[in-house]
């Protein structure tokens, strides 16, 4: 048996171990990035010049644009409509349908991709046969099949939320008459608000991830930047792909800190405005107490 000593440092080289399996890779892709030689494994010198060479590509470029639109435009659409149903999940627990209406909401998650992608294909197709609509795969199939997929993950994330939330606060303005609605936007949406951040933030990297969706349901004119990627990396390491990936790792980790500082910072000021109010109920029974002190004295 190890005592508390040997165990703390067996858990520290763990610790280290996993951290040098994830990120170790990551920082060679970063360094060779800067690498003046064609040959990616080959360290020729350092140079910047693939960083120069990636932005006169229009290729990645494009590719680049239309994933980030895509990537917002369903984060956007997944977060309304995760909300909704994370919300009817939570709050509304038996209705008809309910049990068929929870199976397919998480039913992306867990579906294969290829079946996900395969089966909205053919959706599209038929559509096209009887309605004409949509003429073309592009920007609007990919984005119906992404916000699909990434309106599950909102859901769960809300969802989990909610169920954490003590639910007497909504009873209790409920109480007070003010109405769903206004609940719902004054109470019950900022105690949400971090989970729907995260939300955000997960379904914009799901989409800028996805391959698989993606390949069903583009087409002409509409390759996104994992499509270019795996057609550059399955003809040859290409340094221009180093560079956008270290671009892309500097970009995720800055926005990654922003959101966690702005949303710890929200949690503390939430923290603090709940604990004067206590202080605040706490006074008032004192006074409250001491008046009827005060009371019983003078009789």
């Amino acid at each position: 048996m190890y005592n508390d000593g040997r165990l703390s440092w067996f858990l520290k080289g763990v610790l280290a171990l996993g951290y040098l399996f994830l990120y170790v890779p990551i920082l060679s892709l970063i360094v060779y990035s800067f690498n003046a030689s064609k040959l990616v494994t080959v360290w020729g010198g350092f140079s910047t010049r693939w960083y120069g060479s990636l932005f006169q590509n229009d290729q990645i470029i494009s590719a680049v644009l239309l994933s980030v639109k895509i990537a917002l435009a369903s984060a956007c659409a997944a977060v309304v409509l995760g909300t909704v149903a994370g919300f009817v999940l939570a709050r509304f627990k038996r209705f008809r349908g309910s049990t068929l209406f929870a199976g397919m909401m998480t039913a992306p998650m867990v579906m294969p991709e290829v079946i996900t992608g395969l089966s909205m294909l053919l959706l599209f197709i038929s559509m096209q046969q009887f309605f004409g609509a949509p003429s073309e795969r592009g920007f609007f199939t990919i984005w119906i099949g992404h916000t699909t997929l990434c309106m599950a993950y909102v859901a769960v994330v809300v969802r989990s939320r909610l169920m954490e939330i003590d639910q007497s606060l909504e009873d209790a303005a409920m109480d007070l008459g003010a109405r769903p609605m206004k609940i719902f936007f004054k109470i019950t949406l900022p105690l949400v608000s971090q989970a729907i951040a995260s939300g955000f933030l997960l379904s914009v990297t799901l989409s800028l991830d996805d391959l698989v969706t993606t390949a069903f349901l583009s087409g002409p004119g509409s390759t996104t930047l994992p499509q270019v990627i795996f057609s550059k990396v399955r003809l040859g390491l290409n340094p221009e792909i180093n560079a956008l990936a270290t671009i892309t790792v500097l970009v995720v980790g800055t926005i990654v800190i922003v959101a966690n500082y702005l949303m710890m910072n929200a949690q503390r000021k939430r923290d603090k405005a709940i604990a004067a109010a206590m202080r605040g109920d706490d006074a008032d029974q004192q006074n409250g107490a001491g008046s009827a002190k005060a009371a019983v004295s003078l009789a």
